[in-house]
């Protein structure tokens, strides 16, 4: 029997306005008049042309090409603000440092000293409107405002990347308590991680550390049009990634699994196609949408392709491969 004891969680997180405390994100800040063009060069996305209160995803990469981070980079009038999963502070800011040679650029690790919340479900924009004191919405994916919770200055970034409208709210960490209360007041729901997992997985959203590690190229995310701008010229990594682009494909695909029996696989299960492994899960979730277990997980080329039927060793029943909702 599944665990859905979130159940009523992650029906706030869809159809309500459901609450993640997501307070030990990794966010790294930016200053200095090169910040833009110094980001630019070591990720895969366009940032120098990013608007004021304009963002994007992209993967930081090293010089083999390789994945890093995968990250949100968000740029307001006098600032940029590199954001991922808890953990990544002293890696990447290591990482940008020692590229950082005469470029006029400071580098911050905020994580401690700043908090964040998740809102998430068709619900969220409504109870946010009603928790302002001063201040609008963001309208676009990846646009951001700076509004007031009573007296409180945040920071709103809009997110868009698990199908309905999200926002990712931001504040000093003293002040994280205080706006978490103000919108459990106008209706938001606290939700817990797992929850938010299952919206994520079926929504084919990637966990940097689960789903991508270092060991990872780019394009076998399946983000490429969220990720990667081909045009922007040369970074850290881009020959990597060119090549890759000019070939056509890598050798394997992150996608969405539909396991259609009723045990959920383990992070590492293997797919197999006859008695060939040929892929791995790296996420899994009771999915309440499907009514089934989902995974996400990195299957080879030539049985990526939506539809294909593989099998689960611990398992009698069939995987049925789905295309990322976002590829």
């Amino acid at each position: 029997m599944q665990d859905v004891s979130w159940l009523k969680e992650y029906q706030a997180l869809t159809q309500g306005a459901g609450l993640v405390d997501t307070a030990e994100c990794t966010q790294i800040e930016f200053l200095g008049e090169d910040r833009a063009s110094f980001l630019h060069n070591l990720c895969t996305n366009e940032v120098r042309k990013l608007p004021e209160n304009g963002g994007c995803e992209a993967f930081i990469t090293n010089v083999q090409g390789k994945t890093l981070g995968h990250v949100f980079i968000f740029r307001s009038d006098d600032l940029h603000v590199v954001q991922t999963v808890p953990g990544q502070g002293d890696l990447l800011r290591q990482h940008f440092e020692k590229y950082l040679i005469r470029e006029r650029v400071e580098i911050k690790d905020r994580s401690t000293g700043w908090g964040q919340w998740l809102l998430l479900g068709k619900q969220a924009e409504d109870v946010l409107s009603r928790t302002l004191a001063k201040g609008e919405l963001p309208t676009a994916n990846l646009s951001s405002s700076i509004a007031l919770i009573s007296h409180t200055p945040i920071w709103i970034r809009r997110t868009d990347c698990l199908g309905d409208i999200g926002f990712m709210i931001d504040c000093l960490r003293g002040d994280h308590a205080h706006v978490g209360t103000s919108l459990k007041a106008a209706g938001a729901v606290d939700c817990s991680h797992a929850a938010y997992d299952a919206l994520r997985i079926e929504a084919g959203f990637p966990l940097f550390g689960h789903d991508i590690t270092a060991q990872n190229l780019p394009q076998e995310v399946s983000r490429n049009n969220q990720t990667i701008s081909f045009t922007k010229g040369c970074y850290l990594g881009q020959e990597t990634v060119a090549r890759i682009d000019a070939l056509g494909h890598v050798n394997r695909n992150l996608v969405r699994l539909r396991f259609l029996g009723s045990q959920v696989p383990p992070i590492g299960a293997n797919l197999l196609s006859e008695d060939d492994s040929v892929g791995t899960v790296t996420s899994a979730a009771w999915s309440p949408h499907f009514q089934s277990p989902m995974a996400l997980g990195y299957v080879r080329r030539g049985f990526n392709t939506p539809g294909t039927r593989l099998t689960f060793a611990a398992d009698v029943s069939e995987v049925e491969v789905m295309p990322l909702v976002s590829a």
